[in-house]
């Protein structure tokens, strides 16, 4: 038995998805509301002690952590592969989704979002919103978080937000225009691990930081006519917050276009 404890819009719990999608595999949905906090209660700690999301439910076993998650059912659950066969390629995979534990989760898409964004639903909550973000336990995403929903766009982690990202899709166009995919000419654990974080540009209005690279773009339209993005992204889609976020990213793209030009 399958389950997953996951939030719908969650890069790290879309990555999951479409894992399970690429395998066949049947699972049950544990959603979890975020913005109520049910990540932070009691019991769901005992699972995932970092109090994020997703966790997998393998029968009696609980697995954290998105990329581990990710490894742990190739491994479990071989066919199709998702993993190179030599250990050249699997190192190569493991050092494009480390970047995404390293940074650019935490320091970057989710800065990105907050600050175009997400801070506006911390802001309306009030003393309900400080409390939340509180209950962060790494304090280095709370400072960070905080600072953005203080100071939005301005906060100098947007920027070096942005500056990470420009960075990240300068390496994919690298390697993209060596091979189909980031690892190779297979779609593997990277492609599916990256996934989330350009469908959060497109989100977020401000896709147009892909356009100046050819490779990417094609890549991310390949990625997007595979079924497993309808099945691990787009059936979860959460409209309210695709509102807040598109609406809130076109107003933000000339302040992202601006930083660009400006590094």
């Amino acid at each position: 038995m399958l389950a997953l404890y996951h939030n719908d819009m969650s890069a790290c719990a879309q990555k999951v998805r479409l894992c399970l999608a690429e395998k066949g595999l049947e699972w049950e949905s544990r959603h979890m509301n975020l913005r109520a906090g049910e990540h932070q209660q009691e019991w769901y700690i005992k699972l995932n002690r970092r109090a994020v999301v997703p966790t997998l439910i393998h029968d009696d076993v609980a697995v954290q952590e998105s990329n581990i998650i990710n490894e742990y059912l190739d491994e479990q659950f071989p066919n199709p592969p998702l993993m190179p066969p030599n250990s050249l390629g699997r190192a190569q995979v493991r050092l494009w989704t480390i970047q995404l534990d390293e940074d650019i989760h935490d320091a970057c898409i989710a800065i990105l979002s907050f600050g175009i964004a997400f801070r506006y639903q911390y802001i309306e909550r009030g003393e309900a919103g400080q409390k939340m973000l509180e209950q962060i336990p790494n304090i280095f995403k709370r400072e960070r978080r905080r600072d953005v929903i203080d100071k939005g766009m301005d906060s100098m982690h947007f920027r070096i937000a942005v500056q990470r990202m420009e960075k990240l899709l300068n390496e994919m166009q690298l390697a993209l225009s060596q091979h189909k995919w980031l690892v190779g000419d297979d779609y593997t654990i990277a492609d599916a691990a990256f996934t989330p974080y350009i469908t959060r540009l497109e989100h977020l209005n401000i896709l147009g930081m892909i356009d100046s690279r050819p490779k990417v773009v094609d890549w991310y339209k390949r990625i997007k006519d595979r079924p497993s993005f309808e099945a691990g992204i787009v059936q979860w889609e959460n409209a309210d917050y695709l509102k807040l976020m598109k609406g809130n990213g076109a107003q933000a793209w000339p302040k992202v276009q601006a930083i660009v030009k400006s590094l």
